[in-house]
């Protein structure tokens, strides 16, 4: 059996749901950000701070989202909470290492 070298790094961070709420909007539906905004009743800086990664999904947000585009909002609760997890690991790292589990 042939072995591959994995030139991608094996331990990254989740993506954040906004990198799959973009690529939906413009290369699924091809919905302008602003127009996508005034949908969903929301500021498009707000909506354009999600779809950048600079801020979280909140369930509003996930709900908004899903409605406009017949999407499952719990996916990017899911991604969402994933995320965060994964950011307070990193951020925790050194404490984590120093508690003592009970049992």
């Amino acid at each position: 059996m042939t072995e591959y070298k994995v030139e991608r790094p094996l331990w990254r961070p989740p993506s954040h749901p906004g990198e799959l709420m973009r690529e939906i909007l413009e290369e699924h539906i091809k919905l302008p950000i602003t127009e996508a905004a005034q949908r969903m009743q929301v500021s498009r800086q707000a909506l354009h701070n999600v779809l950048a990664g600079e801020s979280a999904v909140t369930a509003d947000m996930a709900l908004r989202f899903g409605k406009l585009t017949g999407a499952e909002p719990t996916l990017y609760v899911q991604m969402q909470a994933r995320r965060d997890l994964w950011e307070a690991e990193v951020r925790l790292a050194r404490t984590l290492a120093e508690i003592e589990p009970v049992a």
